[in-house]
């Protein structure tokens, strides 16, 4: 064992233990978990469910250190959410693409209140309840607005925050370190330096003026809701790197370990003397297990992604009251509030990528469906009619389910908070729904409305006849998370085949006042309404939207074939000036090349 590791034993092994009173620790002990072991798994899931707490102790079932008495060390963090928590990260990706990565890209954009300290497992919910008490008693204390002025150093970019401003802060912090130490037996360090929110910190100087023209790009100004967030880490581990796994390795020989895409390792840079080039010695994050591992399967990670985030108080400063997340008080008609649109494009469609001949590939002799390529399904959804209806109303491919994960991960990354959802009744619009619910963990607590009047412009349907769609309840029972309650604006029966450009923009605009007319905001949550539609969806909803004229229908069908597979659009509503504008969308788009189909035979036989 390293001398570190052995003072870490010495300093916490005789502290007595007191006794937790989580409610999530009961059905654990019930299982048969032991108390110490229960609680540790607790407090390594952010205190969350019991779901998160079991499937930690599952992953951590050979752990050597699964006994081990070390508790977490934890940290308290101001950050920015909103639109200048998007132009920060803008930053971080831009200044880290043009100047490569510095210190200050290991963790999120924070202003650090509380230094990390130590606190035994069982006493971290005391934490939880000082930090709810002392923001309730600071509420009506912080600032409506901070003020941060950039400064710029050889070796250091950041905003420093007023004066006056930073004061308030420091009181909270103070308040917060003095109740936790003396309830929470713990020693809590509040920060009473200059309060800053860190950009750039130990870059090379020629980099400075790079760094300070991307940096002059961020309107500090921004609208912003600021959160007091507690963190832990593995106190363990705080010296070591952390890497991401970008495949499975599945071990050779027994020093070997073993991991699966995304796990994150840590390595001590230190202690790399027995291993062979190319291969690094590290600890998975996931299951506590250590062991050789091939370098060149992982990338450089930040320090902050292992990090777990435990409770957090949120400074409502339009209302001057605390919010809580769980439990959302009932709105006064007079809260200005902004709603956002986000109008999207389906993934990658199978007929995209396979030609309108896609269903006579994948179909038997005897009409049953196999999987003709990687990029299609491993199943279609079951109709009761006959399958040649998917022709008219082709399902994404595997790329587009993959795309339309991939872009509710992103959504919440950025922290999106999507209050309803609509799509046209086209398939491929139903699964990019579902599964941008998916990858915003939104399935079933957000559900699918279906609104025929979303379809596209029915004079580009190649079969000249509305398709035969799959009904709500085919939905249902394929697990689409479908709103049964829902009546759309416009029946199936009234979509016209070959429609004029002109009612086809008229519908758009009708459907876009409906839906905007039908969904209010929910408590205190600026809510997102998510439209999923195609790529003539954009254009008409969005222009309808903000006032615009429609666009000329000669070069509609030009502009359509520019967007992309979730090629989206996002409209804020301006309250105060009762009007929508359109702004950047909350995440990047999605570019990747084309994939070709592969004979082997034909390709590297062939003379």
């Amino acid at each position: 064992m390293a001398v570190a590791e052995a003072q870490l034993y010495a300093k916490v092994s005789n502290k007595p233990r007191g006794r937790s009173t989580s409610a999530l620790l009961e059905p654990l002990l019930a299982k048969g978990f032991p108390a110490h072991i229960a609680q540790k798994a607790l407090v390594a899931t952010g205190q969350k469910t019991i779901e998160d707490a079991v499937k930690w102790l599952h992953s951590h079932c050979n752990d050597p250190s699964l006994d081990d008495p070390i508790p977490q060390e934890y940290a308290l963090y101001l950050c920015p959410r909103g639109r200048l928590h998007s132009r920060l990260q803008d930053f971080w990706r831009d200044s880290k693409r043009q100047c490569g990565k510095n210190r200050a890209h290991e963790v999120f954009p924070h202003v650090t209140l509380c230094d990390f300290f130590t606190c035994e497992d069982q006493k971290v919910e005391l934490l939880y309840d000082i930090l709810k008490q002392v923001g309730d008693r600071f509420s009506q204390r912080f600032p409506p607005s901070i003020s941060l002025t950039l400064h710029a150093s050889p070796s250091y970019l950041g905003f420093f925050i007023d004066d006056s401003q930073a004061n308030v802060l420091k009181e909270f912090a103070v308040a917060f370190s003095s109740e936790a130490s003396a309830l929470a037996d713990c020693h809590v360090k509040p920060s009473l330096k200059q309060f800053h929110l860190t950009l750039a910190h130990r870059f090379y100087p020629h980099h400075q003026k790079t760094l300070e023209q991307l940096a002059k790009c961020i309107n500090p100004g921004e609208p912003c809701q600021w959160v007091a967030a507690l963190y832990s880490r593995d106190m363990r581990f705080v010296h070591y790197q952390r890497l991401r796994a970008l495949f499975q390795y599945k071990p050779q020989n027994i020093d070997e370990l073993m991991i699966s895409a995304g796990d994150l390792i840590y390595v001590d840079p230190r202690q790399q003397s027995d291993a062979s080039e190319g291969w690094v010695i590290g600890t998975s994050h996931r299951t506590g297990c250590r062991g050789f591992l091939p370098e060149n399967y992982t990338e450089k990670a930040h320090e902050s992604d292992t990090w777990v985030k435990h409770r957090e108080y949120i400074f409502d400063t339009a209302s001057r009251s605390f919010t809580k997340t769980e439990k959302e008080p009932n709105l006064s008609q007079n809260t200005a509030l902004r709603r956002g649109v986000l109008v999207m494009c389906h993934g990658e469609r199978l007929d995209q990528v396979f030609g309108k001949s896609w269903l006579q590939q994948c179909l038997t002799a005897d009409g049953k469906y196999y999987r003709a390529d990687l990029n299609f399904p491993s199943s279609l959804p079951r109709q009761k009619d006959s399958m040649k209806q998917f022709e008219c109303d082709p399902p994404l491919s595997c790329c587009g389910i993959f795309q339309s994960r991939l872009t509710g991960e992103a959504l919440l990354d950025q922290e999106v908070t999507v209050s309803y959802v609509y799509s046209s009744p086209a398939l491929r619009c139903v699964q990019t729904a579902q599964h941008i619910l998916q990858g915003l963990k939104l399935n079933q607590k957000v559900r699918i409305r279906v609104e025929p009047g979303l379809f596209e412009w029915t004079k580009w349907e190649a079969s000249r006849a509305i398709p035969n769609f799959m009904t709500v309840a085919e939905l249902v029972e394929a697990s689409y998370d479908i709103d049964t309650s829902y009546r759309g604006n416009f029946p199936l029966s009234s979509l016209v085949p070959s429609e004029s450009y002109e009612d086809y923009v008229n519908r758009s605009s009708a459907v876009i006042k409906h839906i905007i007319s039908a969904c209010p905001c929910k408590g205190r949550v600026s809510g997102v309404i998510l439209i999923v539609g195609h790529g003539s969806s954009l254009a008409p909803l969005t222009r309808a939207l903000t006032g615009l004229p429609s666009r000329d229908s000669r070069d509609f069908a030009q502009m359509v074939q520019k967007i992309p597979s979730l090629g989206m659009c996002f409209c804020e509503e301006q309250k105060e000036e009762n009007k929508w504008q359109m702004v950047n969308p909350p995440v990047k788009t999605l570019t990747h090349g084309a994939n070709a189909a592969f004979n082997w035979r034909n390709t590297i036989m062939e003379d």
